[in-house]
């Protein structure tokens, strides 16, 4: 177990530096304000329009960072700040979430398949981590059958697993579709351009850090399994 605990505490140093890197880049770039005196939420709703989507909704919701696209019920939902300030920063996370609304109307096949495994993703993440600790434990007891509670365990962390690496093309794609709208319809300048890009970068590199620190965390896991059999 000394290992798995230096693997973790890599993760999250590694997880820590990126995501305080990017709080500091979308500090940076609300500093940016854009010349055409929009807010996030008019940044959203043309993007909207411009895409032919009238059916979803662009609501403010409490919180930093907490943007995010709701399928479910159609709403592009901004943290308070990208919803009301004028900045770069802001124009990057709010095409970015209306890149997901545009992603559900054309039914792009990454953000389907993502959608589909949401529910089994839910519960295996909720339960993946108690099995596998009974597992262990009932294992060391010299309970033949904890290992293979164990490897259900397992089983059900890599469901979590697939999970990340689904959302990375699904992320990658919502920015690559803000970016693009966000220069090819002329809403910022290159300055405010590039600040868009450098924020949508760091956000991107929170999700690619989580997935390869699930898979990390799934390998280690499988290694302890195949040494138990």
């Amino acid at each position: 177990m000394i290992g798995y605990y230096i693997l973790a505490g890599i993760i999250f140093l590694v997880s820590w530096y990126v995501s305080n890197k990017l709080k500091s880049k979308f500090k940076h770039y609300s500093q940016v304000h854009l010349q055409n005196g929009m807010s996030g939420k008019e940044i959203a709703e043309k993007m909207l329009a411009d895409n032919g989507i009238t059916d979803v909704k662009v609501m403010s919701v409490q919180g930093q960072l907490t943007d995010h696209y709701n399928p479910a019920n159609k709403t592009v939902n901004l943290s308070e700040p990208v919803y009301m300030q004028r900045n770069a920063a802001a124009a990057a996370v709010a095409a970015h979430e209306v890149g997901h609304a545009v992603q559900h109307a054309t039914a792009y096949s990454w953000l389907k398949m993502r959608s589909a495994i949401v529910p089994a993703v839910s519960i295996s993440s909720k339960l993946s981590n108690i099995v596998i600790m009974a597992g262990l434990v009932l294992s060391a007891t010299g309970m033949v059958f904890g290992t293979w509670i164990f490897g259900i365990g397992i089983l059900l962390f890599a469901m979590t697993t697939v999970f990340a690496f689904i959302t990375l093309p699904v992320e990658f794609d919502a920015s690559n579709r803000a970016l693009a709208w966000l220069e090819n319809e002329n809403m910022v300048t290159p300055e405010e351009h590039a600040g868009a890009k450098d924020a949508l970068k760091w956000a991107a590199r929170t999700y690619v850090v989580a997935a390869i620190g699930s898979l990390a965390t799934l390998l280690y896991f499988i290694s302890m399994f195949l040494g138990r059999r």
